[in-house]
C-alpha cells in the first residue's frame, strides 16, 4: 500500500513539480492576480494537486484551509475521502481556489459541485488547469504513463458553473503552447496557451420582501371627530 501511494505521489510530483508546470503555474497566478486581489473575507479554501502547494498571499483575506489530493483522499489541514462531500458547511468560504485539483480528483464533476456548495454567496471560485487541446496533453500522457491527469475542457466547466447559478467573470488561456516553449505573450499564441484560468462569482440570494398582513384598527367611539372632519348635515 505504501509503495503504491509513493508511486502515485512520485507521478504527480514528476508532473506538477516539473519546471514546465512551474512556469505554467506562474503564468496562471499572474492571470488570476487582479481578480484574487479584490477578494475579501475571513475564510478561503485551496484545493491543490500535490503537497506543498502554498496559497497566494491576499491582503483582504483572513485565513486559508489548504488541502491536496493524494490517492483518493484529501490531506493537509484535515483528512477526508475525495469521493465524498467536502467536510465543510454550506457557504463557508469567500474564496475557493482549485489549482489543477480537478485533474487528479476521482470525481471531477462532483468536486466542482462541492466547491460551489461551500462557496458563500458573492464569493469567488477560481480554477486553473491544463488545456486538453494543447501540446500539454501528450506531454502529460508520456510522463504519467498509465494514469495521466484527467484534463478538463474549460467550456464544459463554464457550462456546469452557469447551470449552478454562477456568473463567469474570466475565462482565458495562458502560458506556453507546449511545455518546452516560452510563455505566450502575443494575442495569437495566448489564444492557444497550454493552460487556462476560470473565475466565477456565486450570485447573491435575492432578499424576499415580507408580505404585510393588513390588520383592522379599532377606533374608540367617543363621539369626537378628527380635526378638519366635517359632519354631514341631516336633511
Amino acid at each position: 500500500m505504501n509503495d503504491r501511494v509513493s508511486r502515485k505521489q512520485q507521478r504527480d510530483d514528476l508532473i506538477y513539480a516539473s519546471a514546465p508546470l512551474r512556469r505554467l503555474l506562474d503564468a496562471q497566478s499572474c492571470a488570476l492576480k487582479p481578480a484574487l486581489q479584490r477578494c475579501a473575507g475571513v475564510h478561503a479554501l485551496l484545493l491543490g494537486a500535490v503537497r506543498g502547494d502554498a496559497p497566494p498571499a491576499l491582503p483582504m483575506l483572513g485565513c486559508w484551509t489548504s488541502l491536496h489530493l493524494l490517492e483518493g483522499r484529501f490531506v493537509g489541514d484535515l483528512r477526508a475521502a475525495a469521493d465524498e462531500p467536502l467536510p465543510f458547511i454550506d457557504d463557508a468560504f469567500e474564496l475557493v481556489l482549485l489549482r489543477h485539483a480537478l485533474e487528479v480528483a476521482p470525481l471531477p464533476s462532483n468536486l466542482l459541485d462541492e466547491a460551489v456548495r461551500v462557496l458563500a454567496p458573492g464569493g469567488v471560485l477560481a480554477l486553473t488547469g491544463m488545456h486538453p487541446f494543447s501540446g500539454w496533453s501528450p506531454w502529460c500522457r508520456w510522463h504519467a504513463r498509465r494514469r495521466p491527469p484527467a484534463l478538463q475542457m474549460p467550456w464544459r466547466l463554464r457550462r456546469q458553473l452557469e447551470l449552478a447559478g454562477m456568473t463567469i467573470e474570466q475565462l482565458q488561456r495562458v502560458g506556453s503552447v507546449w511545455p518546452g516553449g516560452k510563455t505566450a505573450r502575443h494575442t495569437l499564441a495566448g489564444a492557444f496557451g497550454g493552460g487556462y484560468v476560470l473565475v466565477a462569482r456565486k450570485r447573491r440570494r435575492l432578499a424576499t420582501p415580507l408580505r404585510l398582513k393588513p390588520a383592522s384598527v379599532r377606533v374608540p367611539a367617543n363621539g369626537r371627530l378628527s380635526p378638519g372632519t366635517r359632519r354631514s348635515a341631516a336633511l
